[in-house]
């Protein structure tokens, strides 16, 4: 687990590829539709965070997605990044 500014990164429990991160704010945020609730400078720490994330876990190419609502997949409701790497088989919800 990576740990900076109010953010931490986790593995998948249920990776869905080769290398599969959570990112996520430590205060509770429901999906990303509040993300307007972060000011500019924390939103840019949250994704300068989710780039250092990639970069310590090796990896040079990758894939960063987020679901927003159910509609579009979202199952756990706190805003979280998933960051993946490698093979990857499937979109994670």
């Amino acid at each position: 687990m990576a740990k900076a500014d109010g953010f931490v990164a986790v593995r998948d429990i249920n990776p869905r590829a080769d290398t599969h991160l959570l990112v996520l704010p430590e205060r509770h945020v429901p999906s990303f539709r509040e993300v307007d609730e972060f000011p500019p400078e924390e939103a840019k720490r949250m994704l300068d965070f989710v780039a250092e994330t990639a970069r310590k876990a090796g990896l040079e190419d990758y894939r960063v997605v987020v679901n927003v609502g159910e509609g579009g997949g979202q199952t756990i409701f706190h805003l979280h990044w998933h960051v993946l790497g490698g093979r990857v088989q499937g979109l994670p919800n």
